[in-house]
């Protein structure tokens, strides 16, 4: 591991002292200050960022790729940006595989590394320094991750004691998941005011820092109403989902949710965005229509959209295979 002479976190306003020309060759560093020009860098970057008003999670994202990078550079002696090449960022994408991230992973963590390299050398003016040269974007699957199974939810609610505080709880926030469609931050970020008793629930600045409606059903709300008399002197503006001593769930606190109940279970622990995805098959197994489904999910083109379709027409394939009427016919061999 890397010391560095200084935190990143404390140096918002720092640059380096002069803007690196792009024919300009690396000077020699001492061994003992390596990594403090890349953390001011990337801390430069993440100011940048936070200016243009990203959101909350956007910068969490922002630092965690950055941060995959800095650990790169620190391994193979390299100090700051400028020092990358094509090379350097292959063998990165490379280590990152190694270590065991998954296909999306992967590309998620590059296309982070590519706007903040991106950014570097429209900063620095380096007109003639690209380490993304040549450098294709990580292939990724086509198909979207399998969604939680309808059986397992209605496993997971199965052990969730009635009448107590963290099984009323967490009934409800498993059908509210399955329910809305909404991302696991925007569950988190819940606050009473944002559900009526009608089922209407404003998810208030989603990704992209989007606002907008969603639904949930009866049974949703009866689960809903069953939690909430544990909290009888909740106001409007506190958190939907909380602890028992009153303090909000975290986003990290609904995962371990989902972990209790799954090992009580005996299931493999499902994602919480494998209840969005069931959300979106099962709506469209279910005849919604497109531009409603990409309404209600806040996703901003069909795109995604047409990849869950395609695994719904996969239904009507296998469902063809099994009854269809030529094949059925049991005439024997044409």
């Amino acid at each position: 591991m890397v010391t560095h002479k200084r935190s990143p976190l404390k140096i918002d306003h720092a640059r380096p002292k002069s803007k690196p020309g792009a024919a300009e060759a690396s000077p020699a560093r001492p061994a003992d200050d390596a990594g403090w020009e890349i953390a001011a860098e990337v801390a430069e970057f993440l100011l940048s960022r936070r200016a243009i008003n990203c959101t909350l999670g956007t910068m969490e994202w922002y630092e965690r790729c950055t941060k995959k990078l800095q650990g790169y550079m620190a391994e193979h002696g390299l100090y700051t940006t400028r020092q990358l090449n094509p090379s350097h960022i292959r063998h990165f994408l490379v280590s990152l595989q190694q270590a065991g991230h998954s296909p999306g992973g992967v590309t998620t963590l590059f296309t982070g590394v590519r706007a903040y390299l991106n950014w570097y050398a429209e900063e620095y003016t380096l007109e003639n320094w690209n380490p993304l040269a040549g450098v294709k974007p990580p292939k990724r699957p086509a198909d979207p991750l399998p969604p939680v199974e309808l059986t397992h939810v209605r496993q997971l609610v199965g052990v969730c004691p009635v009448g107590e505080f963290n099984g009323d709880r967490d009934r409800a926030l498993f059908y509210f998941a399955l329910d809305s469609g909404a991302r696991h931050k925007e569950l988190a970020n819940l606050r009473l005011e944002h559900v009526d008793q009608s089922g209407r629930v404003r998810i208030q600045l989603g990704k992209g820092q989007k606002s907008r409606t969603v639904f949930i059903g009866t049974r949703t709300l009866t689960a809903l109403a069953a939690y909430l008399t544990h909290r009888p002197n909740a106001k409007s503006g506190d958190p939907l989902w909380t602890q028992a001593n009153g303090q909000q769930l975290s986003a990290s606190g609904i995962r371990e949710v989902m972990r209790r109940r799954a090992n009580k279970v005996g299931i493999r622990e499902p994602g919480m965005h494998a209840f969005r995805r069931a959300f979106a098959i099962n709506s469209l197994r279910n005849g919604i229509d497109m531009i409603s489904l990409q309404r209600l999910m806040g996703h901003s083109s069909l795109q995604t959209i047409h990849r869950y379709l395609a695994q719904v027409e996969d239904d009507l394939r296998q469902a063809h295979r099994k009854f269809g009427v030529v094949d059925g016919m049991g005439w024997g061999e044409v």
